[in-house]
């Protein structure tokens, strides 16, 4: 295939839908092509869903494929879904496989190309400039999120610091001596390091920081207000999945800090019902699918990520937005006939000013029904006295709000297990 990278900042960016339309087209057509002629896998769904790439007619033929699930990947693991010779592999990744076989995702050195491009133009649109320097504190290795961040840092021109997780007094220790204008984190691992900060006896509005590109992890508007107050910074979203690409599928804009506008020119979204399958209108809520359209090495057809947001129009960018991702469907709490994500659960902790956003939702079955707990720190300066009061106002709001009765723990600070990485918000403890 012919090398289809874009610059870090281009015109593509503020094209007419219509010119986005059309480039996605044609690169849909090779992608599904590419697909089908490299991998038996995508061959075989393909014929058994009787549909082959020539059937694309326009972008909403697509929903006629069959989709690509998690299960997939790890049933061909480990390599059986590169769809290019391993001579031409670059570079492989691969989740953690804490719940099972890694995924594990192969790029050529135009895909690594392409990925520091997409990641240099979201750490632009996100408020980063050629020549900052940039402070790199998601996880190296395996994991995709250091490695992408890194590379496409240095793509835009920035100095990188390539720090990656834990290790949290050294983490300040650097934010305090090399002065990095920008830091790219989990926003809990970013929690972490604030609260170290002021044990320290350092104040987190004072360091150089001007913005912060959170991502790996769901997060809130109210943990954005809480992230730039604390840190006297620009907090914004970033979005990806090793599965697709890793970090740079979509970014938040600092000028409107309004959803993520989707890199449309190399991934296509859809939005479906998670339960019917069935394809979603823009604006609709349901659970966010992508079909590649430039990848050589994995490309990956209508894979259904498990995240639930909705399709909006651009605004920053003429190139779509997606909402904050509210929650996975396989994280979704059904409490006695109710539906609630961690998400909710820390949208109403950050209205109580008496408690910190470090918390956990534990589920258990001590009889026959489902019981939740919310265990959540109270803040440093917050009177013990006042414990009681702050875990009564958090039951009655998500009594209120969400409409379901939930036990509530208020911890000592430091009571929660801290994560250098993805915070573990849901613990299930009823018997399998």
């Amino acid at each position: 295939m012919t090398d289809l990278a874009a610059s870090p900042t281009t015109s593509i960016e503020f094209a007419s839908r219509d010119e986005i339309s059309a480039l996605q087209t044609e690169r849909l057509r090779w992608s599904l092509q590419h697909a089908y002629d490299n991998l038996p896998f995508y061959r075989q769904s393909f014929d058994a869903a009787g549909v082959h790439p020539q059937d694309l007619r326009d972008l909403a033929d697509l929903a006629k494929f069959p989709f690509t699930t998690k299960a997939d990947l790890r049933d061909n693991y480990p390599f059986g879904m590169f769809a290019v010779p391993m001579e031409q592999v670059s570079r492989i990744h691969a989740s953690s496989g804490t719940t099972g076989r890694p995924t594990v995702v192969g790029y050529t050195e135009n895909d690594l190309n392409n990925w520091a491009d997409l990641v240099a133009r979201s750490l632009r649109a996100g408020g980063v400039r050629p020549s900052d320097k940039v402070h790199v504190a998601y996880g190296y290795g395996l994991f995709t999120g250091g490695l992408g961040a890194h590379y496409g840092a240095e793509r835009l021109g920035c100095t990188v610091i390539p720090m990656s997780g834990g290790m949290t007094e050294r983490q300040i220790q650097l934010i305090e001596d090399f002065e990095p204008d920008a830091i790219m984190v989990t926003p809990s691992y970013m929690l972490t390091i604030v609260d170290a900060m002021e044990r320290k006896g350092i104040d987190p509005s004072k360091t150089s920081l001007r913005v912060g590109v959170f991502g790996a992890e769901p997060w809130t508007e109210q943990m954005r207000t809480e992230l730039e107050q604390q840190l006297n910074m620009d907090a914004v979203d970033i979005y990806g999945l090793s599965e697709v690409m890793g970090p740079g599928v979509a970014q938040e804009c600092v000028e409107t800090k309004d959803g993520l506008h989707i890199w449309e020119d190399h991934f296509y979204p859809e939005i479906i019902d998670p339960v019917t399958s069935e394809v979603l209108p823009d604006g609709e809520e349901g659970e966010l699918v992508f079909t590649s359209l430039t990848k050589e090495a994995l490309p990956i057809i209508r894979y259904r990520t498990r995240d639930l947001t909705r399709l909006l129009p651009g605004t920053a960018r003429s190139m779509r937005r997606m909402q904050k991702i509210t929650g996975r469907s396989d994280d979704m709490i059904i409490l006695r006939g109710v539906n609630l994500f961690p998400t909710q659960i820390e949208e109403l902790i950050l209205g109580v000013p008496e408690l910190s956003p470090q918390f956990q939702c534990v589920l258990d079955r001590p009889s026959r029904l489902d019981r939740l707990t919310v265990r959540v720190e109270a803040r440093a300066d917050a009177p013990v006295a006042a414990r009681a009061a702050a875990s009564e106002a958090l039951r009655a709001l998500i009594k209120n709000r969400i409409g379901v009765s939930v036990g509530v723990d208020v911890l000592d600070p430091d009571g929660i297990e801290r994560s250098v990485g993805k915070a573990r918000r849901l613990i299930d403890n009823r018997p399998k």
